[in-house]
């Protein structure tokens, strides 16, 4: 399953989002390995829309597992502040996007036809 999901961080502190992620904490990156977080990328525009990336087996499941995880809810209260929306952990406000085109899926149909 691949999930592209947005979110937004309050532009005056993007800086300090990016010093964060620069080095995400070694429990929190191992946390997210073993909860089932793969390919998982983030994306940060100059007006602080975040977009993030992940493949995983179900989406829902892997944010389940995460917040079973002590480090998860340290890690989104650190978080918090940077958010607009600071009184919700940022991992319970992503927005899913729907995935509307995929070149490998379309190639693999198109063969498949063929």
């Amino acid at each position: 399953m691949r999930v592209c999901f947005r979110s937004s961080v309050q532009p005056a502190l993007i800086g300090e989002y990016k010093r964060r992620h620069a080095a995400v904490w070694p429990e929190m990156l191992v946390a997210l390995k073993d909860a089932g977080w793969n390919n998982y990328s983030l994306f940060l525009g100059e007006d602080g829309l975040l977009i993030g990336y992940v493949e995983c087996d179900d989406f829902d499941a892997v944010r389940a597992r995460m917040a079973l995880a002590d480090v998860n809810a340290r890690w989104q209260a650190e978080m918090a502040t940077l958010f607009d929306n600071p009184d919700q952990a940022p991992d319970q406000g992503f927005h899913v996007l729907e995935e509307v085109f995929n070149l490998d899926d379309q190639l693999a149909a198109e063969y498949t036809a063929s």
